[in-house]
Formats: structure tokens, sequence, C-alpha cells
């Protein structure tokens, strides 16, 4: 058998969950099976049964292009040119909205089945109007024309299947759920501290650590809101970088700058870090945090629980099925109708609830260590990458 990937983000180019994902599934699938990826960027790699070729987003001139609009022509125009090279797959899978339209060029002009995992939805994440203006009326239209022409569906959380069943028609029996992975022996506790004092942490006090885009979806700005409320010897460490529009760039600014006028111990390092830096953080984080007001799995809390660590999170989409509450973290409740997804009823007072919970568990070791075990326990009985590789390919077959 042999897939081929069609994806925006793919190693050394990645920012987000849907990266990581294509990433490990791609290693793992291709123990077993031939695997294609086509994605952005200029990467060209053959190995044996992994061929990894990037494609140019600098295709046309935009230079007179509103700039809103410029990323979603772009996106177009490169999965037109991922479709110019044959195809001899005998199934196509699909990552995020980017890639998808690649998708529905290579069912329409080549008849290969086509597989859209779903990592987040349009319809659930109307800030993006803010990034692609009239582009997300765009992206919404191919997310919708994708999903509802695929010959399967994977949802990365039972709740992510509710909701493509509740804005698209598409028939239950189409979509599977399968949860996304992490590499057990990667991600590990380290003892290597080199990364903390890289950044300025101070590894004889305790700290809550953020990993994440500075997007509305990740809910970053109600963790700053909330450092007021946070033990003012906690460090708060905020590996927070790619944002996604100016505004929200700013706002980010102004809310760290406003923390800082109280207290001193607060690390913003604004990029994205490689993973040996960024797993020396989750292991010697006392709290990850995730306080995303849209997650439909939140791949970022199995890496923390994986490096031994307990975690505080948003009770909102997939993280219910990752985090336990009272045994791997602790849940937030966002006070808020499924129906608005998008904001807490009452910001304040998550970002106090968020604080409380921190607060709780740095202030408890032994619920801290206990929370920090089941974590990593869980994790290797749920999220093993070759569980989910096979179910992937079980997939497949049933399509060919």
């Amino acid at each position: 058998m042999k897939v081929l990937f069609y994806t925006k983000e793919f190693p050394p180019h990645v920012y987000g969950g849907a990266g990581v994902h294509v990433e490990y599934l791609a290693d793992e699938l291709s123990k077993f099976m031939d695997v294609d990826v086509r994605c952005f960027g200029d990467q060209d790699v053959e190995q044996q049964h992994l061929n990894i070729k990037g494609f140019s987003e600098n295709l046309l001139d935009f230079h007179k292009t509103n700039g809103k609009i410029k990323p979603v022509l772009n996106t177009l125009a490169t999965c037109i040119q991922m479709n110019a090279n044959p195809i001899d797959a005998d199934v196509v899978h699909c990552h995020t909205w980017y890639a998808q339209f690649a998708g529905i060029v290579a069912k329409l002009c080549y008849g290969v089945p086509l597989v859209i995992t779903t990592h987040s939805l349009e319809p659930l994440r109307p800030w993006k109007r803010e990034q692609l203006g009239r582009g997300y009326d765009a992206s919404s239209w191919i997310e919708k024309t994708a999903i509802e022409m695929a010959d399967a569906v994977i949802a990365v959380s039972k709740e992510t299947k509710d909701d493509v069943l509740k804005h698209f028609d598409v028939d239950a029996n189409k979509i599977k759920v399968i949860y996304n992975g992490i590499n057990l022996k990667e991600y590990v506790s380290t003892t290597d501290a080199s990364a903390l004092e890289k950044y300025g942490v101070d590894k004889t006090k305790p700290y809550v650590l953020f990993v994440g885009r500075i997007t509305r979806q990740k809910g970053i700005i109600h963790l700053v809101n909330a450092i007021k409320f946070i033990d003012e010897n906690t460090q708060v460490v905020l590996c927070a970088g790619a944002p996604d529009t100016e505004d929200i760039a700013k706002e980010m600014e102004n809310s760290v700058a406003e923390a800082k006028k109280t207290r001193d111990n607060i690390i913003w390092i604004d990029k994205m870090l490689d993973k040996k830096d960024v797993i020396q953080l989750y292991s010697h984080a006392d709290v990850f945090c995730c306080p995303s007001i849209y997650e439909p799995f939140g791949i970022i809390n199995i890496e923390a629980m994986a490096c031994n660590t307990a975690v505080v999170a948003s009770a909102v989409g997939g993280i219910k099925e990752v985090v336990v509450h009272g045994e791997t973290g602790l849940l937030i409740p966002l006070e808020q109708q499924r129906e608005a997804p998008f904001e807490p009823v009452n910001p304040d007072k998550f970002s106090q609830d968020l604080a409380i919970a921190i607060n709780k568990v740095i202030q408890n070791p032994d619920l801290k260590k206990t929370m920090a075990n089941n974590g990593r326990r869980r994790v290797e009985e749920t999220f093993d990458w070759q569980a989910i590789a096979k179910q992937t390919e079980a997939l497949y077959q049933s399509l060919i």
C-alpha cells in the first residue's frame, strides 16, 4: 500500500499540533507501507519508504493583492502545484484546510480515495476572520467541500466527530475517531536543564508553563490575565510565538507588560522552540497550563503528560478526553454553551479559576507527583503512535 499526505506543515516548518501529528504518523506508517509527503516548503528528502517533497508558496505576483487574501490565494496555487506531479498512491490523506484543496483536486482528477483528518473546524474558529478577512469564507468553503466529498473522515476526538456531524453533511459511518499520538521514547522526562539556563528560568523555584501559538484559539491572553492571581513565588514561563495577527501580537505584548508591573518572574520566550528545549521545559515545570477556548484534541497536553507534568486545562473539546480531572490534572469549565464555543461567558472568572487550580497543584507536592505519574501512565496506555498507525492503516484498507 502507498499513501500520499498533503499538508501545509512538515519539519522543519512546524508551528502547530497538526504538523507534529503528520510528522509522527508518517514516520510510523512508513514502517509498513510507502508514504509520500507533499508539503509547503523547501523539503526534499528521499528515504526507503518515506519521501518528502516541499512546494513553494511564492508562485504568483501578489504585490497588489489584499494582505488578508494573499495567504488564501497562495494556498490554492500551492495545492494545484502539488497535483502537477503524477499520483500513484492508493489513498490521499489531507491535513488542515490549507492542504484540503489539493485533496479535492486529487480526488477529482486522479480518482484516488480521499481521507480528511479534522485537526480543527473553521465554523468553530470565527476569529480566523481577523487573520484572513473574506479569505475566511474561502477557507470555510474549501473545508466544507473536502469533508463532504471525502471517502472517510478522521476525527481526533469524540467531540470533534459530534462537531463534524453538526456542521457538515456527512454520513456518520464515514467518520472514524482516531486520537493523536506521541513518540514515547522521545517525549520523556529529562534531568537536562540547559534550556532553563538559556532562557533565564530559575531551577530552584516552581513554574507554570504554556507552550503554543499566540492565537485566540489557544486562550493565552486568559492565562496572562490570570497571572495576578497566581502565587507570587511561582514563575510563569510563556513559550509563545507565531501570532496570528498584528493585533493579537500587540494585545499579548500589552498584557504581558501590564502583568510585569507587579512581578518580575514572568519569562516570555517569543518564538517556537525545538523539541529538545520544549521537552526540558515540560520536564521541569510544576504545572503545564492549556487555557484553550477551542481544542479538538490538544496534543500539547499529552506532550506534557508524557514528561511527567501535571496539567491544568480548559474543559473543552478533546481535552476532556485526554486530561482526566483529578487524576492527571484539573479541568476548568469555560461556563459556556456548546453553540458558542468562542470565549468564556465570564473571562475574569475563567482566569481566576485557572490560577486557583495552578496554585492548588503547586502547593500540594503529593497531588502534583500523583498527577504527574498518572499522566505518563495514561499516555503510555492510550496515545502510542504504533497503535494509532495501525488504526489508520485499517481505515485505508477499508477504502481500497
